[in-house]
């Protein structure tokens, strides 16, 4: 009697089948990876979400002009 390569695995797949797996799911994560952190530095460059040396009080002087702004808009 023949003996299936599957038996002896947890997941059922066989040694080919789970290096073809592990592959494709490492090449997909690293891309993943390399696109968060692609994204995470292109938000930071846009707005970075620590304070300046400033501290928040920038962000309040930001947000008092954009509402000056806005109110002379709209007049």
């Amino acid at each position: 009697m023949e003996r299936d390569a599957r038996t002896g695995s947890l997941s059922g797949l066989t040694e080919a089948e789970a290096k073809e797996f592990h592959r494709i799911f490492m090449t997909s994560f690293i891309l993943f990876t390399i696109i968060a952190i692609v994204a995470h530095v292109l938000v930071w460059m846009w707005r970075p979400w620590l304070p300046g040396p400033g501290g928040y009080a920038e962000i309040q002087d930001a947000v008092q002009m954009a509402g000056l702004w806005a109110n002379g808009l709209l007049g």
